[in-house]
């Protein structure tokens, strides 16, 4: 591994991770805030201040979280040694040959090149040790180690933030003890225990060696296989006790049982992915379709929830009745199905109403979007999804901790890691390749090193659902990234980002062919006046590259009720078919046109007359209406206690086909079928927490500033008693106190007392904890509130 730099000329040996934060360059600094940019949100006053909230736990889990598991093993690894990293024992507790110290002087024939290792291949010993001192060079610009003049330390937030058991191995026996048993401070009497050990003591050593280092100790006295290699072990110092029924692998002892290695595998390299070659062509033209398809699919939610809107569950959400029935209209499964509708959600397009007895109803910028370009459309979907929090793939299951079923667009459906595992995901498909499709397994392996602290429980079904919606989203095709995906990851918004799916989407077309079995096809998808016509006239057969519809005389019935005359739908069928239209389609136009309005429902409640006296008999007659409590009180007229609607509900049921009347006898056109939830707040892009170059030189330059701005108040008051006490954040306050309180510190700190006068005093914390802060001042034991001090200092 190579030597360490010297410190900058001029700066003294840094003692701690502000000393090195100090003593470092702009392009060092700017690299740092690139890396860990929770550090420059606010910004800090000072050079100091920045070491401080680097030192915090929260930025240093974040920070830890951020670390693919090459950082992670080499920092674990790293975490063994109380002081100064020593390189060679690095290497050997990585499981890395020494380094070689000669140039082979034994006198032995000289080793060939071709069958030296590849210092490239972080698989051989020598690619190894590189890519080990370049990862600590990754790790000291991240600032979790610090840089002094005899090498590089990990910092104590590090070291406390992961955990006791480093890669599950227990403390020294020195923790435990306070002294290192003699069995354990001589390796070679460990070995020897180890090789004497019996088969019951032998088992407990193998099941602990990998961790956890931690057993229950069987009841005093007790027989048996497992008590008596207990007995053993804690007689031979092998195992020591932490509490009354507990005992702890020392981590002597545990390296030992490894071999010498802290990781079962050493994983210093990206695990390798291999997928299959598409061709762009075909991904862009698969991924257009998938868009094509997604967009009918969004306008036919919308078309069944306007004038039907399902209600919102007490609890939020849809039911399970709703969804299977939103599932048959699209005519796709329920996975789907809840997909279309938490995309509709996530977007805006759809919405809770907020009445008294609220339902999911499209919003009024549904309207706006559908008004625009097919690719503009789709840019609002794919941006809304990636920056969701909710994942549609839950729906279904089972609520985390407890019971029930999870319901679209309910509060159980929301997740926060889902938005960063999509993007996760979709990075994996970009670093694959161009058109390159990747399985499941391999994006799963590739997570796994990328991000092991992070990762969720199930992440196999998560990386599963993520790869199935990107695909119904477009955003992949044949299972490779589409060039709208590819714009999508690199941040395009919008109009730039609809443009790079505008030329693989399906070419819209404006005409249908009208065919004598009653259905009409559309060779390619429908926008604007037609499609919705269309969807309100016929009903859809079946969806490809062509869509069929199919005439029902309900579906006619249900553009008569929408306020079309017979003339308007036979002259709007004219206008988008090619040919002339077929017979049968017009015999069943006129015919339920003729039939349409004889009977007219008002409200009484609600009313019912015809000029059909034998049509109104048959009514009276059948059992079906009788919920309806139908009574004729005139030859043409029949009333019934219920309302008009749900009086049109059970006629048209029972195969009638009365239509609405107004109060003058106009018939009445429903509003139903424009029913619009209250708009809500759109939703907005997440903060993409970065700290572009300019960023970076600002703040930088104000940081020196600061920095100069403190070095001269303190020169100017170096004949006052203690140093100048500048308002320090509680944060910094915090990481000050914790760092005097480990080493035995004293801190200059102010002090406001009950009174609001500020005390200056030297102050030697103890412990901190609660929010408060234990130790000693001018000899006398206090404790001090967090929040009443107004600035702190290292003495």
């Amino acid at each position: 591994m190579p030597t360490t730099p010297a410190a900058p000329p001029g700066a003294g040996p840094a003692r701690s991770l502000a000393d090195d934060v100090r003593a470092r360059s702009d392009a060092e600094l700017r690299e740092l805030l690139r890396r860990r940019p929770d550090l420059a949100r606010p910004a800090p006053t000072d050079l100091t201040s920045l070491a401080a909230r680097a030192s915090t736990r929260a930025s240093v889990l974040r920070a830890l979280d951020s670390l693919d598991r090459a950082h992670l093993q080499v920092l674990e690894a790293a975490a063994l040694q109380p002081g100064a990293i020593d390189e060679a024992v690095l290497a050997s507790h990585l499981g890395l040959d020494p380094v070689d110290g000669g140039d082979g002087g034994d006198g032995g024939d000289p080793v060939d090149s071709r069958d030296a290792p590849d210092p490239r291949d972080p698989g051989s010993s020598v690619g190894g040790r590189s890519a080990a001192a370049a990862l600590l060079e990754d790790l000291w610009q991240t600032a979790l180690l610090w840089r002094s003049g005899d090498g590089l330390h990990v910092t104590r937030a590090v070291a406390e933030a992961i955990g006791p058991h480093v890669a599950g191995l227990g403390p020294a026996a020195a923790e435990l003890r306070g002294t290192t048993p003699a069995p354990l401070s001589d390796p070679e009497r460990v070995d020897e225990l180890l090789e004497q050990a019996p088969p019951p003591a032998r088992a407990i050593l193998d099941r602990l060696a990998w961790g956890p280092p931690l057993a229950v100790l069987p009841p005093e006295g007790s027989a048996g296989r497992v008590a008596e290699g207990a007995r053993w072990l804690l007689a031979q110092g092998l195992v020591l006790t932490v509490t009354a029924d507990q005992a702890c692998l020392p981590r002597e002892v545990g390296l030992r049982l490894r071999g010498g290695r802290v990781h079962r595998e050493l994983a210093l390299a990206a695990p390798v992915t291999t997928g299959e070659q598409r061709s762009r062509r075909e991904v862009d033209a698969s991924a257009g379709q998938q868009v094509s398809d997604l967009l009918v699919l969004v306008d036919e939610l919308a078309a069944e929830w306007g004038p039907r809107p399902p209600r919102v569950l007490r609890a939020g959400g849809l039911s399970v009745r709703d969804l299977k029935r939103l599932s048959s209209v699209l005519d796709v499964t329920e996975r789907r199905a809840a997909f279309v509708a938490e995309v509709a959600l996530a977007a805006g397009l759809v919405a809770d109403d907020g009445s008294l007895e609220p339902v999911w109803a499209p919003t009024p910028f549904y309207d706006e979007w559908q008004q625009r370009p097919g690719a503009s459309r789709w840019a609002v979907l794919a941006q809304s999804w990636l920056a969701s929090t909710r994942a549609a793939h839950l729906v279904g299951g089972t609520p985390a901790g407890g019971s029930g079923t999870v319901n679209a667009l309910g509060p159980e459906a929301q997740w926060p890691p889902a938005r960063g595992l999509r993007r996760d995901v979709l990075d994996e498909l970009a670093r694959a390749g161009e058109a390159v499709a990747l399985p499941t397994d391999a994006v799963i392996a590739a997570l796994r090193w990328r991000r092991p602290r992070r990762l969720p429980k199930g992440i196999d079904a998560v990386v599963s659902a993520t790869l199935e919606e990107s695909e119904w989203l477009g955003v992949t095709g044949r299972g490779a990234l589409s060039r709208g995906g590819l714009a999508l990851l690199a941040g395009d918004v919008d109009e730039s980002l609809g443009a790079t799916m505008h030329p693989h989407l399906p070419t819209p077309v404006e005409h249908v062919l009208l065919q004598a079995d009653l259905t009409a096809i559309a060779p390619g998808p429908l926008e604007g006046a037609l499609a919705q016509f269309m969807r309100l006239v016929a009903e859809v057969e079946s969806r490809g590259g062509a869509t069929v519809y199919r005439f029902t005389p309900d579906t006619v019935r249900r553009c008569l009720d929408a306020g079309w005359s017979v003339d308007q739908v036979l002259a709007a069928l004219t206008d988008a078919s090619h040919t002339p239209i077929p017979q049968p389609l017009d015999y069943l136009v006129r015919d339920v046109a003729r039939r349409h309005g004889q009977t007219r429902v008002g409200s009484v409640s609600s009313y019912i007359r015809s000029d059909d006296e034998a049509t109104l008999g048959a009514m009276l007659a059948d059992r079906a209406l009788a919920p309806l409590q139908l009574r004729r009180v005139a030859p043409t007229v029949l009333v019934s206690p219920v309302a008009a609607s749900t009086a049109l509900d059970f006629l048209r049921d029972s195969g009638f086909a009365p239509a609405a009347e107004s109060a003058d006898g106009g018939l009445l056109v429903p509003s139903a079928g424009h029913h619009r939830a209250q708009p809500p707040r759109r939703p907005s892009a997440p903060a993409v927490h970065t700290v572009d170059d300019e960023t970076a030189h600002t703040l930088i330059a104000a940081l020196r500033a600061g920095e100069e701005t403190a070095a001269y108040q303190r020169a100017q008051r170096a004949s006052r008693p203690g140093p100048d006490l500048p308002s320090t954040d509680p944060t910094t306050t915090l990481a000050l106190l914790r760092e005097a309180a480990a080493d035995r510190q004293g801190v200059w700190i102010g002090y406001s007392d009950g009174t609001g006068s500020v005390q200056r005093m030297l102050f030697y914390p103890d412990r901190v904890e609660g929010g408060r802060v234990h130790g000693t001042a001018e000899g006398t034991l206090r404790t001090l509130s967090i929040h009443r001090v107004t600035g702190a200092s290292a003495s």
